[in-house]
């Protein structure tokens, strides 16, 4: 059976995931993702009333034009989490493909909002939810099975497809956190096994191949976290964090140290409030019942009003804008557009890496200087990364033992960070390790 790899985004950039196995005749997608820069650096564009060819051109999601050249019936679209770099295209090229969506309960339910404001195409694939731990058979000669592991998002997976003449390994995106705050480590004894069974190849995330050492575990973020907001546990300011709104594990951690500092948490932002509503209603967390979740504009800008009166020292701020959006909350509060003034000593605490492309460090230094300027304290980087770093990457490619190796979501000259880990562990470029661009397939006979 002639196994191929086609890679159609993710593979020349950080995003944008989507990724085709062909095992003969027969094809399992993994992943269909957004591009949120390429997004962003256009204002107002709203994706859902968008053509996808409209959004191919703009480099917003994957170019799946090339499937056409992919001999094989496609029998699965398999979802790794719930992150939109690999859900996010799902309302706009789903569509296109008489096979079913698979994904786990929190990815599932972010899926079904995004189809549901879909207005462009119908998207009327069965919606399978999947189990971590499962196996699942999609045909005759295809099982895919859902690895538990870690990530920064509730429920992420990593996919492995089984063939007659071994397994496929998907791992976009993961870390080896042996202390969560939240859920069991990764399912290291069936990684192993799946090893020793046969992995024919592995496509691995290279985000941080060039970060020395392992990325610290979530339960080192949150210790960071409650030892930054101590700073303020007996001053009369006002304290505003700014983390991702899928990071639940990381709000969870925020809203408890509100509560140990005797203040009223308060979650702000559309995106806050489905994330973490979502978490709640699957009984992933379990958060106090005076926290606040106000994502409409409107009741937003109400309950700033009655911080404002009550006084700034009585509650925490959680808010969306780490990045510095357009229109985000902290933006929003830097430009002044909303009825919550930042003043001198207030402290902003940015929970999460500044994502490192021209256009987001443009936005930070506009929100940053801003805040700056109104006297507010600003502390950078309490946070660490949900992303592999290069010894997390040496343990997960030692486990698998592939015979073959395919980095992915990474710019190419990332990659040479991965050829340079992958020799030094016997693998040779060109032989057994393969960087593709995006479009192209590889096929291992």
């Amino acid at each position: 059976m002639e196994i191929g790899i086609k890679a159609i985004g993710g593979y020349e950039e950080v995003g944008k995931n989507m990724t085709a196995v062909r095992a003969g005749d027969e094809v399992v997608i993994l992943d269909m993702g957004l591009n949120l820069d390429r997004v962003q650096i256009h204002g107002e564009t709203r994706t859902e009333t968008m053509e996808s060819l409209d959004l191919i051109e703009m480099g917003a999601i994957p170019d799946d034009t090339v499937m056409g050249d992919l001999d094989g019936e496609v029998k699965a679209i398999v979802c790794s989490h719930g992150h939109l770099d690999h859900i996010g295209a799902v309302p706009k090229l789903a569509h296109r493909y008489d096979a079913p969506i698979m994904a786990t309960p929190f990815a599932m339910e972010l899926i079904k909002d995004k189809i549901s404001w879909e207005k462009r195409f119908k998207v009327e694939n069965e919606l399978q939810t999947v189990e971590p731990g499962k196996r699942y058979q999609v045909s005759d000669d295809l099982v895919v099975e859902f690895v538990h592991t870690k990530h920064s998002i509730p429920q992420t997976t990593t996919v492995v497809i089984h063939t007659p003449e071994g397994a496929i390994v998907y791992a976009l995106d993961f870390r080896f956190d042996r202390n969560p705050v939240m859920e069991d480590p990764p399912d290291f004894k069936r990684l192993r096994q799946i090893g020793r069974e046969g992995v024919i190849c592995a496509v691995i995330e290279c985000v941080n191949v060039e970060t020395e050492g392992m990325s610290p575990s979530e339960s080192v973020a949150r210790m960071m976290v409650n030892q930054t907001l101590h700073e303020a546990e007996n001053e009369d300011v006002g304290v505003m964090v700014t983390t991702f709104s899928s990071h639940v594990a990381r709000i969870k951690s925020i809203v408890e140290a509100a509560e140990a500092m005797d203040r009223r948490p308060l979650l702000f932002g559309r995106s806050m409030d489905k994330y973490i509503t979502t978490a709640e209603k699957l009984g992933i967390v379990d958060l106090p019942g005076d926290i606040g979740i106000y994502g409409h504009p409107k009741a937003r800008e109400d309950i700033m009003r009655k911080v404002m009166k009550d006084g700034k020292e009585n509650y925490l701020l959680i808010v969306t804008g780490h990045q510095g959006e357009p229109g985000a909350t902290l933006t929003r509060i830097a430009n002044e557009t909303l009825p919550y003034e930042a003043e001198p000593e207030d402290q902003v605490v940015f929970s999460a890496r500044r994502i490192p492309n021209p256009l987001t460090i443009a936005n930070r230094y506009s929100m940053e200087t801003k805040l700056r300027m109104k006297g507010a304290r600003l502390f950078q980087d309490v946070h660490v990364s949900g992303h592999a770093g290069k010894q997390d990457l040496y343990d997960m490619i030692k486990m698998l033992q592939p015979q073959h190796l395919f980095p992915a979501h990474a710019p190419l000259d990332m990659m040479s960070g991965f050829v340079d880990l992958t020799e030094s562990m016997g693998y040779r470029m060109g032989e057994d390790v393969h960087l593709m661009r995006n479009g192209q397939e590889m096929v291992i006979s």
